[in-house]
């Protein structure tokens, strides 16, 4: 007998990469999938952290809205996933695409077919010397699209959006809704799968504003786009079904949004936080629940029939404890100067 034959119930390499596939973590199912996501910059010799991992799934046809402060990340998120920039490591696909192995002309046919983007700043999305339907078929010459198509589907685009009457203008004899209106056509010219708008309502007022992310929502419903709203705007963020924020470089909660109709017939509208667990298993509590609880470095886990609880460990109980002493305290002296003081003063 050969000293290296193979045993007869070994598996063989086919059988073994068959395993090693059906092992792996499957990826998440969307449009827009980032899993891990992690974007590092170097600004004068200082290395930069603007995503540290960060997972976000976006399902086709769906409308969201992303949050966070300045510095959250959310406008790089933003920017890797219109094709402006490049992820350092991790994954995100948009349509299929791979948006860190894509090649300069694939980034570029990515942007001109594959998505849409409408910016905050009204001046940067038309180009001042075309008329409002001029803007709108421009994108649409890259694309070799010819005229009488472009023609027609630039007056369709504007009369959904409810700027028809501003196709023979300019843009400097637009108002403010109505360049931005004009702007979410032109980013819809070429039937994008997604559209991104980067704080599409910031420079409007609240009466504007509304009338914008109505065309958003018509853009949405009525030509199948799926949108992504980057936002400041609480008003905004929550005239979607799904919230998403990120704080640190990483999607921290989601707010879903869901309309029931109770038992008298009337519509009810719910609104619940969800916090997001991320393939690591990782998750961001919210800072008031941590501060309230004085959760600090280590927690405490404890593992029950339908839930995980997280508790502060003895330090953290320890410094609660003696805060709400210190609290108590203050209250008991606060009582004793108000009925000193309602005592009366010095005789006269």
């Amino acid at each position: 007998m050969p000293v290296h034959q193979q045993p007869i119930d070994a598996p063989d390499l086919d059988e073994l990469r068959r395993r090693a596939v059906a092992a792996a973590p499957q990826r998440e199912a969307g449009l827009v999938v980032c899993e891990n996501l992690v974007r590092i910059y170097q600004s004068e010799g200082v290395e930069v952290q603007a995503l540290q991992g960060l997972d976000l799934t976006v399902a086709e046809g769906e409308m969201i809205a992303v949050v966070g402060a300045s510095g959250s990340g959310k406008s790089t998120l933003l920017g890797i996933l219109s094709g402006q920039d490049v992820p350092t490591a991790g994954s995100a696909e948009v349509a299929g695409y791979d948006l860190l192995a894509m090649k300069r002309r694939e980034r570029l046919g990515y942007r001109r077919s594959t998505v849409g983007f409408v910016l905050q700043q009204t001046s940067r999305n038309l180009l001042p010397y075309l008329t409002a339907a001029e803007n709108v078929m421009l994108p649409m010459t890259y694309a070799g699209i010819k005229r009488s198509r472009r023609r027609a589907r630039a007056e369709e685009l504007l009369d959904l959006l409810s700027v028809g009457h501003c196709r023979d203008r300019t843009p400097d004899t637009l108002s403010g809704g109505e360049q931005q209106r004009v702007a979410i056509a032109v980013a819809n010219a070429n039937e994008p799968r997604v559209l991104f708008a980067d704080e599409p309502t910031g420079q409007l007022d609240t009466a504007t504003s509304d009338e914008v992310f109505a065309a958003l929502r018509r853009a949405n419903e009525e030509l199948g786009v799926t949108v992504v709203v980057v936002t400041h705007d609480a008003l905004v963020s929550e005239q979607v079904q799904r919230t998403v924020r990120i704080r640190d470089g990483r999607t921290s909660t989601e707010v879903l949004r869901r309309v029931a109709t109770g038992e008298d017939g009337v519509e009810v509208h719910t609104a619940e936080e969800y916090a997001v667990l991320d393939g690591s298993g990782r998750l961001q509590l919210p800072g008031e629940f941590t501060e309230r609880l004085h959760l600090r470095k280590r927690v405490r886990l404890v593992l029950e029939s339908d839930h995980v609880g997280v508790w502060p460990d003895e330090t953290a109980r320890r410094a609660r404890a003696d805060a709400q002493d210190a609290h108590n305290a203050q209250d008991t002296e606060d009582t004793q100067n108000t009925q000193g003081a309602a005592g009366g003063g010095p005789e006269h």
